[in-house]
């Protein structure tokens, strides 16, 4: 399946975004949890690209397993970071090889100790650039973007944020993934600016489940996103006992994805860390569309 046909009149888009993991082991313990989460029947399952493509091959095998293991519509991650345009072609030839006909399409971050993005001698600097490539030379996949609703770290502004997503749209992408967010007005104000500048492809909301403070400071520190103080007051009050701030995350994301489902979002896309527990405790407490 197309995830540009996750979406839609009676239709649901649930997905899940995995990372590759580093070792034999972390493979063994990934498909061990996505026994729990595809038996929600997501509808595409993704996984991301490392830095400089360091796991291309990697997130291909991962990509590649899930689907033949599970049967699940898969997408990989695709940066810019690193690659020349071959490079590109290259990559989206074997995903094809592999059965792989979905793409979520990024400019990537800038390596670690980079203050800015470089393309390197024959790639592309702009995530419309590397969306723009694959829907004129393989219109066989289908097109993720990403979208902020708190606006890009890079962005000159919020107004600059949303016409480079416009730009993405209109180079053909299919669907726009947010990244993470935890206050629900934030996602809301930015589908109202995506419809007043003509967006009118899915705008997908993407939740984490908080399940560790120490770590979802560190992740939110790196994109961007502002933790509310209620949730870190609630968090730090169970220092000692992490399962304790399991419980108090798992709450908050309930709570989140239903009024998010109550808005009538075209689907959610959950950044599960490789983990099942707490997004599989989210999915059994809301009320999904019929």
């Amino acid at each position: 399946m197309r995830i540009a046909d996750a979406y839609g009149p009676g239709k649901f888009g649930l997905s899940f975004e995995l990372f590759p993991p580093k070792t034999p082991a972390g493979d063994e313990e990934l498909f061990r949890h996505l026994v729990d989460l595809v038996a929600f029947e997501p509808s595409f399952i993704t996984c991301t690209y490392g830095a400089l493509g360091s796991t291309r091959t990697k997130t291909l095998d991962v990509v590649e397993r899930v689907h033949r293991q599970f049967g699940c519509t898969v997408a990989t991650h695709l940066t810019c970071v690193g690659s020349t345009v071959d490079d590109l072609r290259a990559y989206l030839r074997d995903a094809l090889a592999r059965g792989v006909d979905n793409v979520v399409a990024l400019r990537g971050d800038p390596p670690r100790g980079d203050t800015q993005f470089q393309p390197v001698a024959g790639g592309l600097r702009y995530a419309n650039e590397l969306v723009g490539l694959i829907r004129g030379e393989f219109p066989q996949f289908s097109i993720a973007a990403a979208g902020y609703p708190e606006t890009h770290q890079e962005a000159a502004s919020p107004e600059a944020d949303l016409a480079n997503l416009k730009r993405k749209v209109d180079a053909g992408a299919d669907v726009v993934i947010t990244q993470l967010f935890y206050d629900n007005a934030d996602f809301f104000r930015f589908r109202e600016r995506c419809a007043a500048v003509g967006i009118a492809v899915p705008i997908v909301p993407g939740v984490l489940p908080v399940t560790n403070l120490a770590q979802i400071k560190r992740i939110t520190s790196m994109c961007g996103a502002r933790l509310p103080a209620g949730l870190v007051a609630a968090l730090e009050s169970h220092g000692e006992r992490p399962e304790d701030q399991f419980e108090v995350g798992v709450e908050f994301a309930t709570a989140q994805v239903q009024a998010l489902l109550d808005a009538d979002v075209p689907g959610v896309h959950f950044y599960v860390l490789n983990k099942s527990p707490a997004t599989c405790r989210v999915l059994r407490a809301v009320t999904r569309p019929a």
